[in-house]
């Protein structure tokens, strides 16, 4: 955008080559497209005819930009193009090299060809949605399910056509789906792809956000879209209509509010009470997302956040301080529910979903709490009117569970809960979505006892930002995640910690320094680490804590309180074992340097109590030798062999069978 604005101030290509690195080559082309754009300005859409749109379309502008330069609508515009015949060509990626012929259905749309090579055929056809470029909170967990979407719809009798722009997908290989379309994730690309192929429908909840943004304008366009409606999608999101319906469901949820400015904040979390869990309304991946403890700290984060106002308001929802989190991945196909897992969080709530680890089946909720959670997500997903998967995150404080939100879509937990579990419920959600019903696929029972505990943990990159913040919180911050399957959670726990790279060695030296509220939980963990053959290290305080417990502890010196302290022995190769929970902006200097030390020397850490926790119980199980892997092949497994759907008019009316 910086290098769109300096060329339309004339500054010359050689400048911005100068400034940028980027190769002439491109600055020209961009240089074209804004000369094109400029050229616009002062029209109307009626005064452009077929030979001025073919030369926006050739030279890459969009509708949407046409639109804006001669102040019309996106699909006024894309209206008056159909009507001069100014349309695009499919033509096939050359995968050869022109050595060889090339067969792969690849494809991609130009303005610039007159023979189009999309080939469409009359079968029975559905269109899915990719995610798009990958980016933090938004990435291969969809590229997951629409893969396996694919998979499934292809052994249905469909043909699968696939929409994605990311050639780092598994989505974009040759081989999964019919055809691949390597588009952008637009209205106008989709609509373009929607009316070459004519498709049986579209499938918009498997991609995550990008795709189902475009699900309300797709329908008004006329598009049939499969599975759970624009409508219920924009039920669940909007926050007063879905907490009407919890009311209705007679579900508990926490105390919520909306602020535009300081002055109705205030009022809000007067009204809710402190802490309180703040975020914007524009985010992805929980960006901008925080704790606040106090008016102080409310203050601080709106000074912080961006552009608060009636357009872009500030959420605030009453934080359930130390309650567990759980997540419920299930699949609806309008009627019937299947529960597809209950994935216990490790970290209590406050940390985002994406960077928790977590637990199926739940260690440590009891079979009333389970079958409750099984239940609520019944009634939710059938009260949203969903055909597809839906997840709900739920957290449980005081026995009494709370619904924190529900999203009637793909979510970044149904690849692990489908590993876990054995079923693939992206395949189950493709073939409901298809008219195929629950009863007709021999699910097992949703309540069935699992052989094995499975753990996912989070991949946190944070060698890669050397001095960063080194912490969890309400943003999400890792780059991908892994899982470890044992016969008990202390194994599972050891195996996804040594995936991550934590050093699960017996013996050395651990440091322990926690805030106020988790010292009275560190007495037994340390006890635990002792019996692991590790010697205590603490800063005063918590120190203090473990002596009145009869531990024996070293105490050692702050980093503020100068040397030696414990940033020393860190450096000295004298740690092997952090435990640090940060609280507070005092603390956080003096902390978050132990933390970036830690990084920077590798030595295992831990930032809640809740990972220390299971970080002690996953010691025992390295103690004792229980950590032989385990093979996903060799655990129970649901393959679906969908059998064709389409005879008869199976798929349309919902009578087809599968057999799991």
């Amino acid at each position: 955008l910086a290098v769109v604005e300096a060329l339309r101030r004339e500054w010359p290509v050689a400048k911005v080559h100068a400034l940028s690195g980027i190769d002439a080559f491109f600055l020209h082309r961009m240089a074209d497209m804004v000369a094109i754009q400029s050229g616009l300005a002062g029209l109307t859409l009626a005064e452009l005819d077929a030979d001025a749109l073919w030369v926006c379309k050739r030279y890459g502008i969009s509708d949407a930009a046409i639109a804006h330069a001669v102040n019309a609508k996106e699909k006024e515009v894309r209206a008056r193009r159909i009507e001069l015949g100014v349309v695009p060509a499919f033509k096939m990626v050359d995968t050869c090299a022109a050595e060889f012929a090339a067969r792969t259905r690849y494809l991609y749309k130009t303005y610039d060809a007159v023979l189009d090579e999309a080939d469409c055929t009359d079968k029975p056809k559905i269109i899915i949605l990719g995610s798009g470029p990958n980016r933090i909170g938004q990435g291969v967990e969809f590229d997951y399910c629409c893969v396996h979407a694919c998979y499934a719809l292809a052994d249905a009798g469909f043909e699968t056509i696939m929409v994605n722009c990311n050639p780092e997908t598994v989505s974009t290989d040759y081989d999964t789906s019919d055809k691949l379309y390597f588009e952008p994730l637009t209205f106008e690309d989709v609509m373009d792809i929607v009316e070459a192929e004519q498709p049986n429908g579209v499938i918009v909840t498997l991609g995550g956000q990008t795709p189902l943004k475009l699900a309300r304008a797709l329908e008004e366009a006329g598009v049939s879209i499969l599975g759970t409606q624009p409508a219920a999608i924009d039920l669940a999101e909007d926050r007063e209509r879905f907490a009407s319906l919890l009311d209705r469901l007679h579900v508990a949820y926490p105390a919520s509010g909306v602020a535009f400015d300081a002055e109705s904040a205030a009022d809000v979390a007067s009204h809710i009470g402190y802490p309180l869990i703040v975020r914007p309304s524009y985010v992805l991946g929980g960006a901008g997302m925080a704790v606040v403890h106090d008016e102080d700290q409310l203050a601080g984060y709106l000074v912080r956040a961006t552009a608060v106002s009636d357009e872009r308001p500030v959420y605030l929802d009453r934080f359930l301080d130390d309650a567990v989190e759980v997540d419920v991945d299930a699949v609806c196909d309008g009627e019937s529910v299947f529960v597809g897992g209950i994935l216990e969080h490790i970290e209590m709530a406050g940390i985002h979903s994406g960077d928790s680890a977590c637990c199926t089946p739940p260690f440590s909720l009891s079979d009333d709490v389970c079958a409750r959670l099984r239940a609520i997500t019944r009634d939710i997903a059938r009260a949203l009117d969903t055909v597809g998967l839906v997840n709900v995150q739920y957290a449980i404080h005081a026995n009494r569970i709370y619904v924190i939100e529900a999203n009637p879509r793909a979510s970044r937990t149904v690849p692990f809960a489908s590993k876990a579990t054995g079923v693939p419920l992206a395949k189950v959600a493709a073939l409901v979505m298809a008219g195929i019903p629950l009863d007709k696929m021999g699910l097992p029972p949703d309540d069935r006892e699992l052989s094995r505990f499975s753990v996912k943990e989070a991949v946190l990159p944070w060698s890669r930002f050397p001095g960063s913040e080194v912490s969890l919180g309400p943003e999400m911050k890792s780059t991908g995640e892994v899982m470890g399957i044992g016969y008990a959670f202390p194994i599972a726990y050891a195996k996804a910690q040594q995936a991550v790279d934590t050093q699960l060695r017996t013996g050395g030296k651990a440091f322990i320094s926690v805030c106020d509220r988790d010292k009275r939980a560190i007495a037994p963990i340390a006890f635990d680490l002792e019996r692991n053959g590790f010697e205590l290290v603490a800063t005063k305080g918590t120190a203090s804590v473990l002596r009145a417990a009869g531990l024996n502890c070293t105490v050692v010196g702050k980093v503020r309180d100068g040397s030696p302290n414990i940033a020393d022995a860190i450096r000295q190769g004298l740690i092997d074992l952090i435990v640090n929970t940060p609280s507070g902006s005092e603390s956080n200097s003096d902390g978050q340097q132990i933390r970036a030390l830690a990084v920077l020397h590798g030595i295992s850490h831990t930032t809640t109590i809740a990972g220390a926790q299971a970080l002690a119980l996953a010691f025992d199980a390295v103690a004792v030798g229980r950590t032989d892997p385990i093979a996903l092949q060799d655990l129970p497994q649901w393959h679906p062999s969908a059998r064709t759907v389409l005879e008869g008019g199976a798929a349309s009316r919902g009578e087809g069978e599968v057999q799991l």
